[in-house]
């Protein structure tokens, strides 16, 4: 009988698979690890590997699974099934959707994996009955999904929801996009790392240099963590700094779109939201006007790591797209 779902997250450093129950509860996960520089061949075969793994390890038939759901980094044609452009895997106009199909020919579904996210805590966790949603998801950099009367919105060209790239400085740090002071050179891990080091380098004290692996290309999020805890001082300053630009994106996409609730996600969130909500809902006050902002809840993810296959379940389940 049909009535199992496979999801996955699918990324840069690895891919969660997890194993859905018609009641809609995960009971069964697998992550294996993904080297991106290893090619898009090398990829497909560990999403390929995580499917098998799950259908063989966890006892069901390949003819239990309703279809197949997925979150992936990238630009994608929600309805063909083609990542367009992925910044951070070797993919481009790569159709995923055909190769997983033919594989076990069952349905595939895939969206970009913030939007996913976003998708899921609407259908399943923070968001559930509310109609207009930003969702704000930081982590190596900063994604977004935009929920509007009760659908996703992706734009003309599937790539609507990028909020991690607003321009708040013109002048400021440069983004990995290019651009000068986007919301992502500011708050996301990328961002963060890049200023740590320069502050280092001029001689700032803090225990982060310690901590701080001399090989690490990013900063981890307990790493950062640790150092706040302790009081570290170059820590706050670079955290606090992050707090109040995400606070001044979030405050223009309340003025632009005045949503019933703000949603702030991602590993940096999950990691030191105790930290992080309650000066973000501080400083968004700068930003957003009161009249609208009174209206809009702020809220934390939660779902958490879990946030995009519980959007990937909702891909396969609900047909929002």
């Amino acid at each position: 009988m049909r009535n199992k779902y496979i999801c996955l997250d699918i990324g840069g450093t690895k891919v969660l698979g997890v194993i859905f129950d018609e009641n809609k509860n995960i009971v069964y996960r697998i992550k294996k690890k993904t080297k991106a520089e290893e090619g898009s061949g090398k990829i497909e075969e560990k999403i390929i590997k995580v499917v098998d793994e799950l259908i063989t390890t966890s006892g069901i038939q390949i003819n239990d699974i309703v279809a197949i759901g997925a979150g992936a980094p990238g630009v994608i044609n929600e309805n063909t099934g083609e990542i367009i452009y992925t910044p951070n895997l070797p993919w481009r106009n790569y159709n995923i959707r055909s190769v997983i199909e033919s594989k076990f020919q069952v349905p595939f579904y895939v969206g970009n994996d913030v939007k996913v996210g976003v998708l899921g805590e609407w259908k399943f966790g923070a968001g559930v009955g509310r109609r207009n949603i930003i969702g704000i998801f930081v982590g190596t950099g900063v994604g977004g999904g935009i929920i509007v009367e009760n659908r996703l919105f992706t734009g003309s060209y599937h790539a609507a929801g990028e909020l991690g790239h607003i321009v708040l400085n013109t002048e400021g740090p440069y983004c990995n996009c290019g651009q000068r002071g986007c919301l992502e050179a500011y708050a996301g891990k990328i961002g963060m790392t890049k200023e740590i080091r320069a502050e280092v380098a001029r001689g700032r004290k803090t225990i982060l240099k310690d901590l701080m692996d001399p090989n690490m290309t990013l900063l981890k999020s307990k790493t950062m963590k640790k150092a706040v805890d302790e009081n570290d001082e170059l820590a706050i300053e670079i955290m606090d700094r992050a707090i109040y630009y995400l606070a001044a994106g979030a405050g223009s996409f309340v003025n632009i779109f005045d949503p019933d609730m703000v949603i702030l996600g991602g590993g940096v969130i999950e990691a030191m939201g105790d930290y992080i909500m309650p000066r973000f809902k501080k400083q968004i006050r700068r930003f957003a006007l009161p009249d609208v902002l009174q209206n809009t809840e702020l809220v934390q993810s939660a779902l958490g790591d879990d946030a995009v296959v519980y959007g990937a379940l909702a891909l396969v389940t609900n047909k929002s797209f």
